[in-house]
């Protein structure tokens, strides 16, 4: 029976023994071959094909799971035109309707590319690109007309799928370009043979995929990282949610909400304590009356400070955050490659992390910081606002001592005692945002505590200013590894005392203790982060499974670097690793793999070449040639079946049933798995009332 989109010639018999080429379909059918190509139009027509509808069905299946995967990184009317163009060829599809003709298609591409130049401001770039190739793609589906129309298609579904790790590298984005690869290959295997089965095609994909697993090896373990991409790609400007360089109320609870990931810590030895986690970020010196900012000095190359006391040795997988510092533990050692280190005890690299990058830690957190502090330093820790918050300065009159420490350890025994509450949602401050957070709200996050102790230190005289980061963060119990999302973000102060250098003080340790010892869910009883609820544990459970799989895959895959290329090459005996031993060492061994696999499939071919189909009408022939009845090299299907049936009239009706049958199946576009079989059965289990000689 034929399939529905699908034409065939008319079975006809043959007097030589070579296969006619069945002759093309002129159109019709499915209503994929009414368009012209909206690229590179020649005068002389291609060739016209019609696919069958599950043909069809699996270009648009590798089109759609080829454009899923870039859906988080594509503008939303892009990601609608293209949702839009599929259901309207899948629509076309369904109804055996013509595509539309090019003067429909070729104003659309005008329009999508006027659209990205508008929306984005540029056309070069990452974005602007895959937008547009994703929109060519769309619109390609809607015009194929010849086979080199379906090979375009398959190629910007291969480029596409390479393509989204311009913009993700993570593991769910590898297992979304490896799906939708495997849907491609299974769209090319159904042209290649329409008889197959849909698992068949799965399987042949699969096995394709595997061959060219070694191929990715090699090129992955030997091309040089050190060389400059082949092209330049311009660099999108990407808006990352984080901790930034300013705090003011309401900042860094708003941050809070956020379950994303920051960073993921692997600690060689013990894990430090809890309360011991300060992961240091950016530090706030400069307070306007309500913003807290950074002050700007050079970075050195080493820090300030001897580390001294307890080590913890670990490395991090950041995640991209667009700023320039790095999250580490108090106190980090150096000097360290490509990291700088600030006056303020920052750890820095030299460009804004834009993607997911490893770095390795030695932290001492008891080391004595800032015993020689720099005066100016130390005069801008001291500096408030000429006006502003009066009730904070006359309570920092009151509280103040004798010393340093008794005066802070005074101000922190108030905010113990004065009946603070640590909630997500604290009123909102309007002027004298300090007074208000003191003596009216008394209900505050992080930030609140740290900016308003600092002012009261500050007011008294006292050094001290804001330091932002992070703190705590969950141990995963598959990897041991700690992992920190943005809701683990928090504030808090540090004061100068002279020979003891900068100390923490931390009042949200004394207001909310259970925050620093058990994390934002022992503190808080509302408002949580959707994972962090009690109910969802079981969901917790599955994400610490997935992450320690990312992490794996982010330490070898994503922080495979040049530095690491060179230590693996090393321990194969090349010390002197440049970018022209590797394309040597590449070259050699792709060629040995191919010459591998050359060797294996010569060896393991088992047949000469001919299909199911015909290897079974050489048995029948074979099994006849006893009788004397074996076919002749230029005689047809039908004569032969003719020819047969007058030797044999005994098995005439079974003989000439078979001989029919194969010409329909042989001479027809194309045979049915289903029907081959049969006819294969119907050869080997054939019993002759013919006696042989």
């Amino acid at each position: 029976m034929k399939a529905k989109g699908t034409t065939y010639p008319t079975p006809s018999p043959a007097r030589g023994e070579k296969k006619p080429t069945p002759s093309p379909a002129s159109g019709g059918g499915l209503g994929w071959g009414h368009s012209t190509a909206l690229a590179g139009m020649s005068p002389k027509p291609a060739v016209e094909i019609s696919l069958r509808r599950d043909q069809a069905i699996w270009l648009l299946a590798a089109a759609a799971l080829t454009l899923a995967a870039h859906l988080p990184n594509l503008p939303f009317w892009i990601t609608l035109f293209c949702a839009t163009l599929l259901i309207w060829r899948g629509w076309l599809l369904w109804h055996g309707k013509a595509a539309p003709s090019r003067w429909v298609l070729l104003p659309l591409v005008l329009g999508v590319a006027v659209g990205i130049r508008l929306d984005m401001g540029q056309f070069l770039g990452k974005t602007p690109g895959l937008a547009f190739l994703a929109s060519l793609l769309c619109l390609k589906l809607l015009e194929i007309r010849s086979m080199r129309d379906i090979r375009v298609v398959a190629l910007l579904c291969f480029f596409l799928q390479f393509g989204l790790f311009f913009n993700d590298q993570s593991l769910p984005a590898a297992a979304l370009a490896l799906i939708a690869l495997l849907a491609t290959l299974g769209s090319q295997i159904a042209l290649a043979d329409p008889a197959s089965s849909t698992r068949e095609r799965l399987r042949i994909g699969a096995v394709l995929l595997t061959l060219g697993l070694p191929f990715m090896v090699a090129l992955f373990l030997l091309f040089p990282r050190a060389i400059p991409p082949l092209w330049g790609i311009p660099a999108d400007t990407t808006a990352i949610s984080g901790l930034s360089d300013s705090m003011s109320p309401g900042t860094i609870s708003d941050l809070i909400l956020s379950d994303d990931l920051a960073f993921t810590a692997e600690f060689d030895g013990p894990r430090p304590a809890p309360g011991d986690r300060y992961w240091r970020g950016p530090v706030l010196s400069r307070f306007d009356g309500r913003t807290w900012r950074m002050a700007t000095r050079p970075p050195g190359e080493r820090p300030t400070y001897t580390p001294s006391g307890r080590r913890f040795d670990y490395r991090i997988m950041l995640e991209p955050h667009q700023q320039r510092w790095l999250p580490a533990l108090e106190y980090p050692a150096g000097p360290m490659e490509g990291v700088h280190f600030s006056h303020d005890f920052q750890t820095l690299t030299q460009q804004p992390v834009d993607k997911r990058a490893l770095f390795a830690f030695s932290s001492f957190p008891d080391a004595a910081v800032g015993l020689d502090e720099n005066p100016m330093a130390l005069n801008l820790a001291r500096q408030l606002p000429l006006q502003g918050n009066p009730r904070a300065r006359a309570l920092a009159v009151q509280l103040k001592a004798q010393t340093p420490q008794q005066t802070v350890g005074r101000i922190l025994s108030w905010f113990a005692e004065e009946g603070f509450s640590y909630t997500l949602q604290p009123p909102a401050l309007e002027e004298n945002s300090i007074d208000a957070f003191l003596f009216e709200t008394r209900m505050g996050f992080c930030e609140h505590f740290a900016g308003a102790f600092v002012f009261l230190a500050r007011a008294a005289g006292i050094p001290a200013r804001v330091v932002t980061g992070y703190q705590g963060g969950h141990v995963n119990p598959v990897n041991g590894a700690i992992s920190v999302r943005q809701s683990d973000a928090h504030a808090w102060a540090e004061v100068w005392y002279a020979k003891r250098g900068w100390v923490r003080a931390d009042p949200v340790a004394l207001v909310a203790p259970t925050r620093i010892d058990h994390g934002l869910e022992g503190a808080l009883e509302r408002g949580l982060p959707f994972m962090l609820r009690p109910q969802y544990s079981w969901l917790r459970q599955l994400r610490y499974g997935w992450e320690a799989a990312s992490t794996q895959w982010n330490r070898q895959v994503i922080a495979f670097d040049s530095k690491r290329q060179r230590d693996l090459m090393k321990a194969f005996g090349l010390n002197e690793f440049s970018p022209s031993k590797a394309f040597g060492a590449a070259s050699i061994v792709i060629a040995l793999l191919m010459a591998a696999f050359y060797g294996w499939a010569q060896f393991s071919r088992k047949d000469d070449g001919l299909d199911p189909l015909d290897r079974a009408w050489g048995r029948f022939s074979t099994r006849l040639a006893p009788l004397g009845l074996a076919r002749a090299p230029n005689e047809g299907p039908l004569d032969y079946g003719q020819r047969l049936a007058a030797a044999c009239p005994a098995d005439a009706d079974a003989l000439t049933s078979i001989c029919t049958r194969y010409a329909c199946l042989r001479y027809r576009l194309p045979p049915l798995r289903a029907e081959v079989d049969a006819l294969t059965l119907a050869i080997d289990t054939l019993g002759l009332k013919t006696p042989t000689r």
